[in-house]
């Protein structure tokens, strides 16, 4: 039993015998306190015997290290070769944290740490009670760090030179030297590296203290992520910011197809070791530092959501570890989408022997397939001589038709997404009981001379409203007449088509906008605007008219109005908006996908820049500058497969001279990405989105561009036309599906352009006599217009300076000239009502 467990056993029993009997105090006292100063000095003996045991071995002082004594920070070992005791510098030190100043104004955890820095510095370091030590913290800064570790890759790199080694031009030489570094500290081969193997660096001439406040062993105490006690290689790279990445070769490139609507998860596949964050980015744009709508979460794992996915989020995503560049994978966003279909017509009648034909447009991602039933029946398997399935069965032709093809013919379009069906309904019956004739399928024609009618299929003049006929709601002239006019005469600037139902139209003489019925086929009311109403434009979104007025000829007081509710027709009124400045503006056209458009631009053609506007709330959002390209504005055009913009820009050279080109924005992040390589001129794209249209007037050349469903814009044609073209527009084409025609009008020539898009095969209609001045039309720069008929239909529409040309795009011929028209520049189609 040792002596400090018996000492209190006596001293409890003397206080307890001094308590109950006191009269034996003075004597058994003694002998207790004798007792116990006995048994203390035996187990001091003991003691001490047990301690030199332990200091100098079971032979006393004979024993090995018995006479060394290695001080603090130091232990003793028996040299293997010449057996003999030797001091050596202690490995490493419990960990603790009792913090310590050293006299070498370092910052110590502990005073193991400091007599163990000592031994390996070969210098005395000892304690300083200074509070300033501490206040001061640790004197290794990061700054200094960094220079530590220069310096020892510098010095590895010397090494390595001096014994006669290479660098393998394969691999990264800062890895290289790392790994280099790594191998020869590790002594023990073990893999990984302590404080004793990272002390060795001390001797090396370049690491003296008063050169650096950082030791080799500051690399234990930043880097070691685990923290326990020890670098292994991953943490070594870590160190020297070498990170390890890969990325498996198959995953390079990655294509992920998603369905409109779902949401998207790209997941990065570059992985490593302790691997900085992801970066992704779209066109070259950095996605997570922007505040989108739907790219919002880059989750745990640093993978890319999208949420709601539509054709405007197709394209190329890249990822990367932040400051890895280098190694990046690339993701193509497909997105899918099922069909969707439009017939035409719905019903109609035609009597025997006549032909019929029966349309049906599908557009969808992949192209869908068209197949048509009769009355729920397959046609296609045994499809009678008289029936023709034309441009890929969009098209169901009969060419003379009997009383037993009276049906339901049902058009159905199916791609791997899903399927879409309508009807479109057909009756034979004689002449006596045919409908009577539509209001649609017209061409609304303003001219000075009122608003003429045509029916195009037979180039008749329906109707003919004069200048003085009445508007219906205020009893006043169509046109008034101007003062020093001998003849009455209509001035018009634009037009456009409220969901079949109206018409509206501008006189900029009269600072109004005209409504015309067009069921009625007349003039309902008149609505004041702002002064010269120079261009309308319909937002079938939002159901409004926007109606840009100069104010006067030199467009020195522009203003921008909207007209809500547009397809009511009632109590109309134009409402200012607080947009200054605006030469134009520009909002992207709805299709078949895509049936809603929220965002809108507004520009000035003297001022590098777009404003965004929000359509719903009429109100300024950002502003995208052109600065660094040196653009101005001019006119936009937009595809929603994968969401470009295309800007027409004018970009200053000289006082007398400008240079053309285009720049393309990403919708996505609103970001200018750039040029649009070298294509230069005005914008056109095509109902669908897949093809861009540029006309340069300054060359005269037409190239056409395709947007695949990957995003990815690739060029087709570059035509040479000798013609400088006024306007352009889209005929859909009749002998293949999901194609088109364009048909272009020049500034000054008489012949009409054709181009087949699918082919790239160019043709001329000559002969369309000449087009109205560019002086007699102020009002854009248009002077020569070309109009289609809607999605169905084969005519289009050109003035002259006094008549009408009809084209029939089927045939890609003139079918005939309505004359004594003239300044008919402002023409609206009307289809089916």
């Amino acid at each position: 039993m040792k002596s400090g467990h018996i000492q209190p056993f006596f001293v409890l029993l003397g206080i307890f015998l001094s308590g109950a009997w006191g009269w034996m105090e003075s004597d058994r006292s003694r002998r207790f306190v004798m007792a116990s100063r006995r048994l203390q000095q035996e187990e001091s003996r003991s003691f001490e015997v047990t301690r030199r045991k332990v200091l100098y071995g079971q032979d006393g002082l004979h024993a090995s290290c018995g006479r060394k004594y290695c001080g603090r920070g130091r232990r003793c070992i028996v040299n293997k070769e010449t057996e003999q005791p030797e001091c050596v510098c202690l490995e490493d030190c419990k960990p603790s944290y009792l913090p310590i100043c050293g006299s070498d104004g370092k910052f110590y955890e502990n005073h193991c740490e400091l007599h163990r820095a000592s031994c390996l510095q070969k210098k005395k370091i000892y304690i300083v009670h200074s509070k300033d030590c501490f206040f001061k913290g640790d004197i290794c800064t990061m700054a200094d760090y960094g220079r530590l570790k220069s310096i020892l890759l510098d010095l590895q790199a010397q090494q390595l030179t001096q014994h006669g080694g290479s660098i393998d031009e394969r691999t990264p030489q800062k890895r290289f030297l790392v790994e280099d570094m790594f191998k020869y500290l590790d002594v023990d081969r073990d893999g990984r590296l302590g404080s004793s193997e990272l002390a060795q660096l001390m001797k090396l001439e370049d690491l003296e203290d008063d050169f650096l406040d950082c030791m080799p062993e500051d690399l234990l105490r930043f880097d070691d992520y685990n923290n326990d006690g020890y670098l292994t290689l991953p943490e070594f790279y870590t160190a020297f910011q070498v990170v390890q990445l890969t990325l498996p070769q198959e995953h390079n490139v990655t294509t992920i197809t998603v369905t409109v609507g779902l949401s998207a998860v790209l997941t990065c596949a570059i992985h490593g070791f302790l691997r900085p964050p992801i970066i992704w980015k779209r066109n070259g744009v950095a996605l997570n530092f922007l505040d989108l709508e739907d790219i919002n979460d880059f989750g745990e794992d640093d993978s890319l959501y999208i949420t709601k996915v539509t054709t405007i989020h197709m394209g190329n995503y890249t990822c990367h570890a932040f400051g890895y560049e280098e190694l990046y994978q690339t993701h193509i966003l497909q997105v899918n989408v099922p069909p969707v279909i439009r017939v035409y017509p719905e019903t109609q009648a035609q009597e025997p022997g006549l032909s019929a034909s029966l349309k049906c447009h599908a557009e969808g991602i992949p192209n869908p397939k068209i197949t048509w039933l009769k009355n729920g029946i397959d046609i296609t398997p045994k499809l009678p001589k008289q029936l023709l399935l034309l441009a890929n069965g969009s098209e169901l032709h009969i060419s003379s038709v009997r009383y037993e093809d009276t049906g339901a013919y049902t058009c159905i379009a199916k791609n791997e997404i899903g399927v879409d069906e309508d009807i479109s309904s057909l009756f034979i019956e004689d002449s006596a009981r045919k409908t009577r004739l539509s209001v649609g399928s017209m061409f609304y024609v303003f001219s000075d001379d009122g608003i003429t009618i045509i029916q195009p299929t037979d180039c008749e003049i329906r109707r003919h409203i004069k200048p003085n006929d009445k508007i219906f709601a205020s009893n006043e002239e169509i046109c008034l007449r101007a003062e020093g006019e001998s003849v009455q005469s209509c001035l018009w600037a634009s037009a456009v088509n409220v969901r079949e139902k109206y018409i509206y139209v501008t006189q900029p003489r009269q600072s109004r906008v005209l409504i015309i019925d067009i069921q009625a086929q007349k003039v309902k009311q008149s609505l004041d605007v702002d002064p010269l109403p120079a261009k309308l434009y319909y937002d079938k979104s939002h159901d409004q008219v926007w109606v840009l007025s100069w104010g006067d000829i030199q467009k020195s007081q522009p203003t921008l109005q909207v007209i809500s509710e547009a397809s009511t027709g009632e109590n109309q009124n134009a409402i200012r908006t607080s947009f200054e400045g605006v030469d134009d503006f520009f909002i992207p056209p709805t299709n078949l996908i895509i049936n809603h458009i929220r965002f809108g631009f507004i520009f000035n053609r003297s001022i590098s820049a777009l404003h965004k506007i929000d359509l719903e709330t009429v109100t300024s959002i950002k502003t995208i500058s052109f600065m660094k390209y040196g653009c101005i504005p001019q006119t936009m055009a937009w595809t929603h497969l994968g969401g470009y913009f295309f800007v027409q820009c004018k970009k200053n050279t000289s006082a007398s001279e400008s240079e053309s080109m285009q720049l393309i924005i990403d919708s996505v992040t609103d970001t200018v990405i750039g040029l649009n390589g070298n294509v230069s001129g005005k914008p056109y794209v095509s109902p669908d989105g897949r093809y861009l249209v540029s006309t340069d007037e300054e060359s005269s050349r037409m190239q056409v561009q395709e947007m695949t469903f990957q995003g990815k814009i690739t060029m087709l044609y570059n035509l040479q036309t000798n013609v400088h073209i006024a306007d352009l527009t889209f005929q859909t084409s009749f002998l293949e599906g999901n194609q088109y025609y364009i048909f272009a009008t020049p500034h000054l020539q008489t012949d009409v352009l054709f181009v087949d898009l699918g082919t790239g095969r160019m043709d001329t209609l000559k002969n369309l006599k000449d087009p109205l001045t560019s002086k007699d039309w102020p009002w854009d720069s248009h002077n020569r217009i070309i109009r289609d008929s809607g999605l169905f239909g084969q005519y289009l529409i050109t003035p002259a300076k006094e008549s009408l040309f009809v084209i029939n795009g089927r045939q890609n011929t003139l079918h005939c000239e309505v004359s004594g028209i003239t300044r008919g520049n402002t023409v609206v189609w009307v289809g089916d009502v």
